[in-house]
């Protein structure tokens, strides 16, 4: 144990240390009675890995002047039988007059070898604290924005495509799996991007921001089109390849309200206003239905359909075109037929007329070619 007397840190260096915690304050929005706390915690566990724990002491910072003490605490008693934990009453009376047995009296204790690092352990914890609290903040400041959108600033493009973008003194990074084809990023532009997800780590919070994400198309739905925003036209559904082409599913349960009008918008202005913030991102937009035949249908468009069928699974529906509207219908690579599965949430199969009776005429034909063979 150390001897009585001398204070951790005093003076110049507690003030300086007391003023330091007040601009963080200030600047970063970290309460300095936080600090304070985990700076006489983390002293006082310092202390004891130092000196050893067989004593009960304490550390204490004067929140006025800054010094930082350490106090041995003892328990007043008639005999001592444990020097470390306790003190008589003739020797605690030298420190408070009244002591009386029960009473804990603190005396302050001279650490000067433990004194020399506490200074630059104070800093460490402080500045620990301080990377804390920023990446607290971090995430304060992106979780309450997860999937809504944020505009920011474009900083700089490394060798990998990544996109480092500023907001409001934060920067985030828009990787290559999160852009659009579409989109084209130059550095000091202006960008709108999806706040997809936000989660604390170890280090660092986790953002993820995208240009690619569904979310985006619906928010930006939300922002042009104000019945959207008011819940008189709700977003059912949609289906996206982001920087080539979507389809969003859209229902009003007022009928006097023409849902696919209201998106488009007098000559066209509100959807035009979407497509240019993708960069040309074609949108079919589709009335809901309640009938997932009729939806299927409608959601095929501009391709015309003749029936749909749910067959007895319940994940499929049959299609039935004419041939010149098959292509059409599947759309290049696949893409109409893949959006319109993603937005109804069906399997759809599309079908020929022709080809389909064919295939069934050749299943009808089997059995008889076969008795006839027996």
């Amino acid at each position: 144990m150390p001897k009585s007397g001398g204070r951790l840190m005093k003076g110049k260096d507690a003030k300086i240390f007391l003023e330091a915690l007040e601009e963080l304050e200030k600047e970063k929005g970290i309460s300095k009675e936080s600090l304070l706390e985990t700076v006489e915690q983390a002293l006082l566990a310092a202390y004891k890995k130092h000196y050893g724990d067989e004593e009960k002491v304490e550390v204490e910072i004067d929140r006025e002047t800054g010094e930082i003490g350490v106090f041995e605490v003892k328990t007043v008693v008639e005999d001592v039988y444990d020097a470390a934990l306790e003190i008589s009453v003739e020797d605690a009376r030298e420190i408070k007059k009244r002591a009386k047995p029960g009473d804990e009296v603190k005396i302050e204790v001279n650490c000067e070898e433990f004194r020399r690092n506490a200074i630059q352990n104070g800093k460490q914890i402080v500045i620990q604290k301080v990377r804390e609290a920023e990446r607290q903040n971090i995430y304060d400041k992106f979780k309450v924005k997860e999937k809504d959108i944020i505009n920011g600033i474009i900083r700089r493009i490394d060798e990998r495509k990544n996109i480092f973008i500023e907001f409001d003194g934060t920067e985030a990074i828009l990787p290559m799996a999160e852009q659009s084809p579409a989109d084209t990023y130059r550095v000091g532009e202006r960008i709108k991007v999806y706040v997809a997800e936000v989660e604390k780590t170890n280090k660092f919070p986790k953002i993820v921001i995208s240009r690619k994400n569904e979310g985006l198309l619906r928010k930006l739905f939300e922002l042009e089109i104000p019945e959207i925003a008011d819940g008189l036209i709700e977003i059912k559904s949609v289906a996206r390849e982001a920087g080539s082409r979507a389809k969003i599913a859209v229902y009003s349960a007022d009928k006097n309200i023409d849902t696919v009008g209201a998106c488009i918008g007098q000559k066209g202005l509100r959807i035009k206003n979407i497509v240019d913030e993708l960069n040309g991102e074609k949108i079919d937009i589709v009335e809901w239905k309640d009938s997932i035949e009729e939806f299927v249908s409608a959601v095929l468009s501009p391709a015309k359909v003749n029936s749909v069928e749910l067959l007895e699974d319940g994940t499929t529906t049959r299609v039935i075109v004419d041939p010149s509207q098959l292509s059409l219908a599947i759309g290049k690579n696949g893409q109409n037929a893949r959006l319109a599965a993603k937005l109804t949430g069906m399997r759809v199969d599309i079908k020929v007329k022709e080809d389909l009776e064919k295939a069934e005429e050749a299943k009808t034909e089997e059995p008889a070619e076969e008795k006839n063979e027996d």
